[in-house]
């Protein structure tokens, strides 16, 4: 079966949704700016499809904000990124910025008075955090994260909504897997600089951390053990091509996750993502991109309990509901998208498995 290259390449997945919009054309104002990874499409999407107004991209490579407004006709390429921020028509701004650059992004767009939106992981240090609980505390503003493998997946919310029900009891246990494909020549220099991109627990185990959080309501939670190497890549010294932590919430669940960069080029997708979720009185499975040796696709949800055993395909079916949340808490200053203290929570837990992980290779 052929691949459709953004499905293959994880870099350029970008999920799109119905629409369902929660505001009519103009009245949510949002600006695209700093275009460094794909995912800045997955969250325009995301915002558009549920009713918000994207009025400007700006970049400071000329071509990338031009291919942006191409896809998005009618958006208008700013001179400058201080023109999008000394625009009171703009409410947000969404971004995709080096990692190691989005708080600093972060930071200004707050001072003038916008909320923010920036692609997974939020930062790379835990100084850039403590700047921004600081920032948000004088400014108000909301410094959301886009932590797209539960938000932007159908199967991801739907997992959320059967939590909810009960159909496993209290959850005690969730095992995740993110394997991704490294597809390295469509990837910039700075993805294999560590200063950079922060390393692969601080970058794509930020998913993991966040779902952990989510689905067992802890509020609180430490780093029991974390591990690094870099096993097949040493034209890359400073890649991390492997990675796993232990998490122990503060009410006992726990968490243990994998991240790689070794999805085989034999695979459909770009990465076989999986969550297991473990309550104390079943368990779910998400398929979230593929079942394997299957025409059955992603967003695969399978749930055991004393009620027997059932698949949900939910491809469609679900959708979206963060985006139009995050537009409704943005006018009305609420938090029932995510609250800033798990977002903040979420990117504190991946910083410190990190910094204190245990390299594994030489």
């Amino acid at each position: 079966m052929a691949q459709d290259f953004q499905k293959a390449d994880g870099m350029n997945y970008a999920p799109k949704g119905k629409p369902a919009p929660v505001v009519g054309p103009g009245e949510f104002v949002f600006a695209a700016v700093a275009l460094d990874h794909g995912h800045i499409y997955g969250m325009t999407n995301g915002l558009i499809e549920a009713g918000a107004t994207c009025k400007y991209v700006y970049d400071s490579d000329p071509a990338r904000a031009a291919a942006f407004a191409e896809r998005y006709p009618g958006v208008i390429v700013a001179e400058s990124e201080e023109q999008v921020l000394s625009d009171p028509e703009v409410k947000l701004v969404a971004s995709a910025a080096i990692t190691s650059l989005r708080c600093a992004l972060g930071l200004r767009v707050m001072d003038a008075g916008k909320d923010y939106f920036t692609d997974k992981a939020p930062f790379t240090t835990l100084e850039q955090l403590e700047a921004a609980r600081k920032k948000v505390a004088e400014t108000g503003r909301k410094y959301m994260v886009y932590y797209s493998e539960r938000i932007h997946t159908e199967s991801g919310v739907f997992a959320s909504e059967l939590i909810e029900q009960g159909a496993i009891g209290k959850v005690i246990q969730v095992l995740g897997l993110g394997p991704h494909r490294l597809n390295a020549p469509s990837r910039p220099d700075w993805f294999f600089i560590k200063e950079y991109y922060g390393g692969i627990l601080c970058d794509i185990g930020s998913h993991q951390i966040e779902q952990f959080l989510h689905y067992t309501g802890e509020t609180a939670a430490h780093v029991a053990h974390s591990q690094i190497g870099n096993y097949a890549h040493p034209q890359y010294p400073e890649l991390d091509d492997f990675g796993d932590a232990t998490i122990v919430g503060e009410n006992g669940a726990t968490q243990y996750f994998r991240v790689d960069w070794f999805t085989p080029d034999g695979l459909r997708t770009w990465g076989d993502g999986r969550t297991l979720i473990l309550g104390t009185e079943g368990y779910i499975e998400l398929r979230k991109y593929i079942n394997i040796a299957t025409d059955d696709g992603g967003d695969q949800v399978f749930l055991v309990n004393g009620d027997g055993e059932r698949r949900f395909d939910v491809r469609g079916k679900v959708g979206y509901p963060f985006f139009g949340r995050l537009i409704l808490d943005c006018i009305h200053r609420t938090e029932t998208a995510m609250t800033q203290a798990h977002a903040f929570l979420a990117a504190e837990l991946c910083l410190k498995a990190q910094k204190n992980a245990v390299y594994l290779t030489k």
